[in-house]
């Protein structure tokens, strides 16, 4: 009796809460420190090595400053042993992304709310993405990719602080908008390249011709300027208005229901 009514409380609480937004009162309470500003890691389930756990905090503390996207790593034994018997991992990573409100919500007036929560419960044998509202759910299919070929894949072979890691660092990749860890090459890059190449021929060509008064210095005047207007602008953009963030990893955000989970 008491876990349905617990079960009933807690879908209650997530659909209040995708419906209302954040800080639903009727919201299941976990038993769960969080982690501090800029701890990153909470390693309950001894998963993760020293080496592997200094490396993920590099990488979020950066990734933090840069972009105010923090992401998060737990690690438990189980569900139950925080008060989630008998909840699916989606539910209880949702819970517990908005009972810690990982995220910045709103910068400057404009919708953020890039958080990531990387959630694994080793005797559940599951593993979870959860995504911030403001990601909407367009980034699922690249984290069912993470989960699937840095994550799990690693976890089947016993590997769990290596799939940890790598997951951390494909997510940094998408964060920032990077191709993914361990995508293959596709036609563009070699054209990108044979187009490079053709570009050094004529410049070494123009220089012999005609010095410093050649083509070549003109074309890559204008590039170099392009390139540096290009960067501008995506340094100004969104990644902190182009300022170096210094707040922590718990602003008042909230999830979206959005991401990715596996099991091994």
């Amino acid at each position: 009796m008491y876990r349905a009514a617990k079960l009933i409380v807690c879908w209650w609480s997530v659909l209040a809460g995708g419906l209302a937004g954040p800080g639903s009162v009727l919201a299941l309470h976990l038993e769960l420190e969080r982690p501090g500003d800029r701890e990153f890691v909470r390693d309950l389930a001894d998963l993760i090595t020293p080496e592997d756990e200094q490396e993920i905090r590099r990488i979020g503390d950066r990734l933090l400053s840069e972009k105010v996207t923090p992401i998060v790593v737990v690690t438990i034994r189980s569900m139950a042993e925080h008060g989630g018997e008998d909840l699916r991992i989606e539910t209880f990573a949702r819970l517990l992304f908005d009972q810690w409100r990982i995220g910045i919500p709103e910068i400057n007036r404009r919708q953020w709310n890039t958080g990531v929560l990387l959630l694994v419960s080793e005797g559940d044998r599951r593993a979870r993405l959860e995504l911030g509202a403001g990601w909407g759910r367009e980034k699922d299919g690249l984290c069912q990719q993470i989960m699937d070929e840095q994550i799990i894949a690693r976890f089947k072979q016993g590997q769990f602080s290596e799939g940890i890691f790598h997951g951390v660092k494909a997510l940094d990749h998408m964060a920032r908008g990077l191709q993914l860890p361990g995508r293959p090459l596709f036609w563009w890059h070699y054209a990108l390249g044979a187009g490079l190449l053709g570009l050094l021929i004529f410049t070494g060509i123009s220089v012999m011709r005609s010095g410093s008064k050649g083509w070549a210095w003109i074309f890559w005047g204008a590039l170099f300027a392009f390139l540096g207007y290009v960067l501008y602008q995506i340094a100004t953009s969104k990644g902190g208005g182009g300022r170096s963030y210094s707040g922590g990893s718990f602003g008042g955000g909230y999830s979206g229901g959005g991401g990715a989970s596996g099991s091994w």
